[in-house]
């Protein structure tokens, strides 16, 4: 995995800074925002393919927005046990508040085992849906959000390298963060599109990897009474 060309393949664009500045406003506005996550995707999916200049021109917007939306459908399908948890949660909360002792003990201790698991499944989403976006980006339908076992496949196929990928996306989030800081905040929708750009790079790199190197045949041994 190349982290260096991940952070610096932006500016190898002849038109990056038309291209950074119409993202950067784009995530201005509420909504329509949807499709600088579209432009992500089909970012993810020109270095997927190997693609020397990987930024897609703006030409398309129909098209980004709606493959932003469907995005944020399928993270509400994958959101709905924290929804319910959390709704469970403070039903048995209200139970509570009108119980006596005892039952607000036993409703406390249900709530925290509630919240619990909502971390939990909240950590295991974040590592598994960028694997699905993956997917998404390359097929190009609703469905690849679900189908579990590509998704899966990207994961098993480099675990260490898909864990630097996230971690490293992480930290470019919080390098934009401090630079748009630096830039009286303005800068922040700029740095912030960026650093989504650099994830979508490493991730895109983590795909094709998976595509140019599948898993090795083993070889059989050649028998000695092969050649009679």
């Amino acid at each position: 995995m190349d982290i260096g060309k991940s952070f610096g393949y932006v500016f190898e664009d002849d038109k990056w800074v038309t291209k950074v500045l119409i993202g950067g406003l784009v995530s201005l506005i509420p909504i329509v925002n949807l499709a600088v996550i579209g432009y992500a995707l089909r970012t993810l999916k020109n270095v997927a393919e190997g693609q020397e200049r990987p930024l897609p021109e703006w030409d398309d917007f129909g098209t980004f927005f709606v493959k932003g939306l469907l995005a944020v459908v399928a993270v509400l399908i994958y959101s709905i046990p924290v929804i319910l948890l959390s709704a469970l949660g403070g039903i048995i909360s209200g139970i509570a508040s009108s119980g006596g002792q005892d039952v607000s003990g036993a409703a406390g201790l249900c709530v925290a085992s509630l919240s619990c698991l909502s971390v939990l499944y909240a950590i295991v989403l974040a590592l598994w849906l960028p694997a699905t976006a993956v997917e998404y980006a390359m097929a190009g339908d609703f469905g690849a959000f679900f189908r579990f076992g590509e998704a899966w496949g990207l994961i098993s196929h480099n675990l260490g390298g898909y864990i630097v990928a996230l971690v490293i996306a992480w930290l470019a989030s919080m390098i934009a963060g401090l630079v748009g800081a630096v830039l009286c905040l303005v800068g922040t929708l700029f740095t912030s599109f960026w650093a989504t750009l650099v994830a979508v790079h490493l991730l895109g790199q983590l795909r094709r990897e998976t595509i140019v190197a599948p898993p090795a045949v083993p070889i059989e041994p050649t028998r000695p009474d092969a050649a009679l």
